[in-house]
């Protein structure tokens, strides 16, 4: 054979060696599987270049809007101030902008962490300064879609109207763009359709919304929607829910629960039920919503990753790379030369499959997983809401804590949404992780050996170590029994101490078994605190440590702050008597006090001229309530002094602490 037929069968065996790779088996035409460029009609620098014009031009014109007594007092009504993106320690009731702008913001993010142009301006960036690029896409997206949410906060037709066709624009080029091209070069040909999905969602929950409100308040003809106190019905709703009188609870069972229910106060705990009543603050659902959208960006990163590229390997396994795990005894050879044949490749494959299964089992766990942490965070958090409202600190914090606002927990209540889609992320990773693992170590330890008969390494271990086995089991038993019957008196309690030097001699015998359960044990307790700790790792609302040095954890401490903020400015008990205050009647002659003359919902602004023009019967009603509410929330008392003293434009006493 020439040197040319040999260089021939060389490049020949290395193109089937590496086809596969990238292609999957059986196929001819390499040229079939190639995702050709796409290049949509509306493509998305251009759509950027015109939109974010637009978008700049609609912030001003909500910015005229909004000062436009400053140019026309007698325009519409008066309205002070610029215009905030989310009211988050309030309930104004545009909750649903807040978590689809807050979905699309983040998923956004989430996609261009991986995308070689960060921003849509500059193409083909330098690999040097792509990273330069990403921080100003970190900047860039949050203005680009502000606009989206700031048309929901005017609560006016015309910031509707606008929202509407920026929700419309946004959405029906982004579903163009995705018809066209459904299918990109980058990691799978169908992962940048999947991780548009929810930005696809929002901006349709978007699109329905908008218009809806549009027509509603197009319906309204002598009030506007912001007219009214922003939240006053679920405030309302909350006081006559505290102040209504409940029946005391008999029970009716003297003995033990039943399992049964014993097992529906456990899944209670995981299910988030609504309460009459309650809401979550919008702050915490923000958190729990972009946790979600955050585990499925990461879910779907994980598994385009790998099942695909698996499966090509599969596919395209030969008979010359079994060669090589048959003799590193990976796989059982049945020929004693050592040659695989059909059987060792069906038996590679298996082992291929059943790696993919194993990960895909485990992705499926991790998530539901910590979908099952998130929903059991959300009823935590309405608990200890709940105990805060009512001034119990130390079943909370486990320590008596001050509920007053300081940088510190400021820092905390921004940073809190963030720090959760983080911790959401990194929970997902590492339980994966975790249970591919275990999972992978089960299979091919325990039920592959099991099915074939073959790789039995690990029963031989433990057959070998029977006795040592069965010496700790019969040591524990023996101890277990002797205590039962020999070291503790039968009859009723309090039970002694009995045959003490038997006690002793024991004690002293099983000494150096002790030492080895000691070691088993110590073991397990790892494994559990492991097991805890990567389970309850997105729930910032338990700490990872102890109640000693729960203070070093990031996670828990950020979260309670976040609840003393939440508490200490936006307590639905305050809010309701501060909507009640405003709705006291009028003389015809005087402007009543209006919600955009409020600031965090505690202004009360003409107090006094109010209060020697409204009936006496409404006054004692309102002190009542007063009275009884302070009563029944403890946490309330430090701010009724600096509160009624001498209100000024924002309620409080020059000299007082704002809560």
């Amino acid at each position: 054979m020439s040197t040319s037929e040999l260089a021939n069968d060389d490049l020949s065996l290395t193109y089937d060696d590496n086809w596969y790779m990238y292609e999957p088996a059986g196929d001819q035409d390499d040229t079939a599987h190639v995702i050709p460029d796409c290049f949509p009609t509306i493509p998305y620098d251009l759509f950027h270049a015109c939109m974010a014009p637009v978008s700049l031009a609609l912030l001003l014109l909500l910015s005229l809007l909004v000062k436009r007594k400053k140019l026309c007092k007698s325009c519409w009504d008066v309205a002070p101030g610029l215009l905030s993106p989310v009211n988050f320690l309030e309930e104004d009731g545009n909750r649903v902008p807040a978590v689809a702008v807050f979905g699309i913001l983040f998923s956004s993010l989430s996609v261009l962490v991986l995308d070689s142009d960060p921003l849509p301006f500059v193409a083909n960036s330098a690999a040097e300064n792509r990273e330069y690029w990403k921080i100003m896409a970190l900047l860039y997206y949050p203005a680009f879609y502000y606009p989206l949410i700031a048309c929901a906060k005017l609560r006016h037709r015309a910031g509707y109207f606008l929202g509407c066709l920026l929700a419309w624009s946004h959405c029906l080029v982004l579903l163009w763009q995705k018809v066209e091209c459904p299918q990109s070069a980058k990691i799978y040909r169908y992962y940048s359709l999947l991780s548009y999905l929810p930005i696809i969602l929002c901006l349709v929950i978007l699109s329905l919304w908008y218009p809806a409100q549009l027509v509603k308040s197009l319906r309204q003809k002598e009030r506007m929607a912001y007219e009214k106190v922003p939240g006053s019905d679920y405030y309302k709703d909350y006081l006559k829910n505290v102040l209504a009188r409940r029946a005391p609870k008999i029970s009716t069972s003297k003995g033990k629960p039943s399992v049964l229910s014993r097992l529906q106060a456990y899944l209670r705990s995981y299910i988030y039920t609504p309460q009459e009543g309650f809401q979550i603050p919008l702050k915490l659902l923000l958190s729990q919503a972009v946790a979600v959208i955050a585990v499925y960006q990461v879910a779907l990163l994980l598994l385009v990753a790998f099942v695909p590229h698996i499966q090509i390997i599969r596919s395209g396994m030969t008979k010359e790379l079994t060669a090589l795990f048959v003799q590193f005894g990976i796989v059982p050879a049945e020929n004693p030369a050592g040659i695989p044949g059909d059987k060792e490749l069906e038996t590679l494959k298996h082992y291929i499959w059943s790696l993919e299964v194993c990960f895909v089992s485990s992705l499926v766990a991790s998530c539901l997983l910590t979908f099952c942490m998130l929903m059991k965070s959300m009823v935590k958090h309405r608990i200890n809401l709940q105990r805060l409202y009512r001034g119990a600190v130390a079943e909370v914090f486990h320590r008596p804590r001050k509920l007053r606002p300081s940088q510190q927990a400021l820092v905390c209540w921004m940073c809190f949404v963030g720090f959760q889609a983080a911790f959401a992320c990194l929970g997902l990773l590492v339980q994966h992780v975790a249970f591919f693992v275990c999972a992978v170590g089960f299979t091919f330890l325990v039920a592959i050996p099991l099915q074939s008969g073959t790789n039995m390494h690990l029963f031989r271990i433990m057959g070998n170590m029977w006795p040592f086995w069965l010496t700790l089991v019969a040591a524990v038993i023996a101890q277990n029994l002797l205590t039962h019957y020999c070291f503790l008196e039968r009859g009723h309690p309090p039970k002694g101490l009995t045959n003490r030097r038997a006690l002793y001699l024991v004690t002293y015998l099983l000494f150096p078994i002790n030492v080895l359960v000691g070691v088993l044990a110590g073991v397990w307790r790892m494994v559990l605190s492991a097991l805890y700790n990567i389970v309850h790792f997105c729930q910032l609302d338990e700490s990872l440590l102890g109640h000693g040095v729960e203070a070093f954890d990031p996670g828990y401490r950020t979260y309670c702050h976040c609840l003393k903020i939440e508490v200490s400015q936006a307590h639905p008990m305050m809010k309701a008597f501060c909507a009640l205050l405003l709705q006291l009647h009028h003389p015809p002659g005087l402007a009543g006090l209006r919600p955009r003359n409020l600031e965090e919902g505690v202004k009360l602004v003409q107090a006094k001229k109010l209060a020697s023009k409204t009936s006496r019967r409404k006054q004692t009603r309102a002190r009542w309530c007063l009275a009884y509410s302070l009563l029944k929330n403890p946490s309330l008392l430090p701010y009724r002094k600096g509160a009624l003293s001498d209100s000024k434009a924002n309620g409080m006493q020059a000299g007082h602490e704002e809560p």
